[in-house]
């Protein structure tokens, strides 16, 4: 069976949202994309107050100054196809009042005719966390927890109720409901959230550093779901961000998905050799202009397929 092939949604600065999103989006679906995503960056602290990913004196970069609403650009999106799945790789859970990202989200599944993959994570920034958290950033994994629940319970069978630190649903109606079960993913970085993934989730959504720690990754993470009883397949999407150049690379320590199209293509081949069903390529940090996009993701596509994937 064939790689599912993904592609991120215009969502950087140097973007016009309300046309760029769903030009990309529609030229995506003809060249044959199975799915459509965003990311979530909720602000750009200046000065920083910690490194980018909590690692001290990495800087952020600089595409992540003004990144638009991910809900609003997949709506955006939703409204210009028809076959595309959408998704998120992926909304800081803890960023969000559960109750209203759970009817959001089934909101927009009813609307897009139940295309929605909602991917979640706990984030990183404590600029983030000050501005929009719930709750303290000490406490992100319980908010994710609750989250999931809450949405379960939302997207579930009326009459709705839930009981948690946050959400206090006695009994209600909720609609509308999703058009299908929206399957839910998590990054799961660490050992306690693999546990979480295995439990309670869908999905798992890595990020491609290279194809043997991502097979490593996924050995664990498939041993962890046996030892733990898990019956039901786990969903995989991994997501590359890939570095392109119209020329190619020609440094002496190429990193992965950096350089041009063929040798993005030829990392691409290498990843989905691990077995994942799904690759999600988010270009947009370098090229110059949503044409540049279509155009670059277009020969992803293409040369993708021609070889194999």
């Amino acid at each position: 069976m064939a790689t599912r092939l993904g592609l991120g949604l215009p969502q950087n600065r140097q973007y016009d949202l309300g046309r760029d999103v769903p030009d990309v989006a529609r030229a995506a679906e003809r060249t044959g994309y199975d799915s459509l995503w965003v990311y979530e960056r909720a602000l750009f602290p200046e000065p920083a107050t910690q490194g980018l990913y909590g690692i001290e004196g990495l800087p952020w970069p600089d595409s992540y100054r003004g990144v638009a609403d991910p809900l609003v650009t997949l709506t955006l999106a939703a409204a210009a196809t028809e076959r595309a799945e959408l998704g998120t790789s992926v909304l800081v859970a803890p960023l969000h009042v559960p109750f209203q990202l759970a009817k959001a989200l089934a909101s927009l599944d009813a609307a897009s005719g139940g295309r929605v993959v909602a991917g979640f994570g706990t984030g990183w920034s404590l600029d983030e966390y000050a501005a929009a958290s719930v709750r303290p950033f000490e406490e992100r994994g319980q908010m994710l927890d609750e989250l999931i629940g809450v949405c379960r319970a939302v997207w579930g069978p009326d009459p709705v109720s839930y009981d948690g630190r946050v959400t206090k649903i006695a009994s209600a109606v909720v609609g509308p409901k999703p058009a299908r079960p929206i399957p839910i993913l998590l990054a799961a970085n660490t050992p306690r959230a693999r546990r979480r993934l295995v439990d309670h989730a869908d999905g798992w959504m890595p990020v491609g550093m290279g194809a043997e720690a991502v097979a490593a990754q996924w050995r664990q993470l498939q041993d962890l779901a046996a030892e733990r009883g898990r019956k039901e397949p786990i969903r995989t999407v991994l997501r590359v961000n890939p570095q392109y150049t119209a020329a190619a690379y020609d440094g002496p320590d190429r990193s992965p998905f950096q350089g041009n199209v063929d040798q993005i293509v030829e990392d691409l081949v290498a990843h989905a050799e691990v077995g994942l069903e799904e690759i999600l390529l988010d270009l947009q940090s370098t090229v110059r202009d949503a044409q540049e996009l279509k155009d670059v993701a277009a020969q992803v596509y293409e040369r993708a397929r021609a070889a194999g994937i």
